[in-house]
């Protein structure tokens, strides 16, 4: 099974790829979308919306998960993140793929076992996980990922975290 995993985003997305097979988790890829704070919404919407359904279709995951938004103090960036994240499912949805999505309590507790981990904890879990020799960046790759493999470990309680 491929899984993609998106850290939601405007300015940065971060997505991550893996492959589970068995109980064996493979990297694939990983990375970020950007744009600049100088373009337009509109813009910025498009050029995430283009980047991730070429990715999608680039790797032709079998499920997408996201990373729940959670309230933030400054309503114009909570606005413009939930518009990106918008763009976002509706790239996994227009691919007809399932989307799911975690809360970060979750992925903190699926890298490491421990839901109030920092942000470096669930870096290293990410890599001791995936086996690598350093942490993925942007952070927003690595947080991407930690979403990916968090989704993997679900198993048959994958249903209870379905965008419905």
């Amino acid at each position: 099974m491929i899984i993609l995993g998106i850290d939601p985003g405007i300015a940065i997305v971060g997505y991550g790829i893996i492959e589970k097979i068995g109980s064996k988790i493979n990297l694939l890829e990983y990375g970020s979308i950007q744009t600049d704070a100088n373009t337009s919404t509109p813009l910025r919407l498009e050029i995430i919306f283009n980047e991730l359904n070429g990715i999608i279709k680039e790797f032709k995951p079998d499920e997408v998960a996201y990373e729940k938004l959670f309230h933030q103090k400054n309503s114009k960036t909570v606005i413009d993140v939930s518009q990106a994240r918008g763009v976002e499912v509706l790239a996994a949805q227009v691919n007809n793929l399932d989307i799911f999505e975690y809360t970060p309590l979750q992925v903190k507790t699926a890298i490491t076992g421990y839901g109030r981990a920092s942000k470096n904890q669930v870096q290293e879990g990410v890599k001791r996980l995936l086996n690598l020799t350093t942490i993925p960046k942007p952070d927003d790759a690595a947080d991407a990922l930690a979403i990916a493999i968090c989704h993997s470990f679900s198993g048959k309680f994958r249903d209870l975290y379905k965008m419905e």
